[in-house]
């Protein structure tokens, strides 16, 4: 992360959004031999998520700022990508990369993923590089599974680790998202010994057609064991609306009818509950960074 003082000459930027994800439902259907799993799943994007500020500048810095945490800089998605997107084309140009961080870390929710996408998709188009949507979903692949979902920017069925994605189109109802303010361990959900990994393969017609009672995600299960506090929202939830974990958690949502149903379950969980962070957004099957960018 390069810390040197602004001099150089900057150009005209772009704001753009970094929106979150669901999984819908998650299956584990095995363990390759390298120790990754394979699953199936339904990714489906919110019209909430992060912010991010992309201005070139002509010095080939890249300079951020935004709340991480105590996050090192080889760790940070978003300065991983704009490299990355430099080395891979050789530009000179540099940029100056804001956040404004509103979906909480390792919540499950895809906000590192998401984070890097925008900043890959974002730089392209800043910087007139021209790469297209599959050579930027390569370059996201090598940052994290779920990146090339983010960069393709449609509700997808995703198969192996996560990479291989086939669009489909799902319901669009709305949903209250709650994170329960723990840290859930994905590496220690996969490594646990009660993990469902023998889950048999569906089709991506009768995942569909399965309709959406039939969903689960076989991550909550463990992720309830482990974390009380995960299955303390979850049992809270379910007994207003259909809910679930997303990816390995710590965030569950709810998924209602209408926005004054998702505001109204908002406010009573926040009355209840204040010491959880919830929020309400809409289901959508294309993703707010591709209106931002085609506009």
């Amino acid at each position: 992360m390069d810390t040197a003082a602004d001099t150089t000459t900057q150009s005209a930027g772009l704001t753009l959004p970094a929106p979150a994800k669901l999984n819908r439902m998650l299956h584990i259907v095995g363990r390759r031999a390298d120790g990754y799993h394979e699953l199936q799943t339904l990714f489906q994007f919110l019209d909430h998520g992060d912010t991010l500020q992309l201005t070139s500048r002509d010095d080939g810095h890249i300079q951020f700022c935004g709340e991480l945490g105590d996050l090192a800089a080889e760790d940070n998605l978003i300065v991983r990508a704009a490299r990355l997107l430099q080395e891979h084309t050789g530009t000179t140009a540099g940029a100056n990369l804001s956040l404004t961080k509103r979906l909480p870390m390792g919540g499950g929710l895809g906000g590192g993923s998401s984070d890097a996408a925008t900043t890959l998709a974002g730089l392209n188009q800043l910087w007139s590089l021209d790469l297209d949507e599959d050579q930027l979903a390569g370059l996201g692949l090598s940052l994290g599974a779920d990146v090339p979902v983010f960069v393709r920017g449609h509700s997808a069925w995703a198969e192996g680790i996560g990479e291989r994605l086939t669009r489909v189109e799902l319901d669009t109802p709305w949903f209250v998202v709650v994170h329960p303010g723990i840290g859930v361990s994905t590496p220690g959900v996969f490594q646990a010994p009660e993990l469902t990994r023998d889950t048999p393969p569906i089709t991506i017609a009768r995942a569909i057609e399965g309709g959406t009672s039939s969903w689960r995600n076989d991550c909550e299960p463990t992720v309830r064991q482990l974390y009380p506090e995960v299955a303390q929202a979850l049992d809270w939830l379910n007994a207003r609306a259909p809910s679930m974990l997303t990816g390995t958690g710590a965030c569950v949502f709810a998924r209602v009818t209408s926005q004054t149903q998702a505001l109204q379950l908002q406010a009573e969980l926040e009355c209840e509950h204040p010491e959880w962070h919830a929020f309400s957004a809409r289901g959508l099957n294309r993703s707010p960074l591709l209106n931002a960018l085609h506009t």
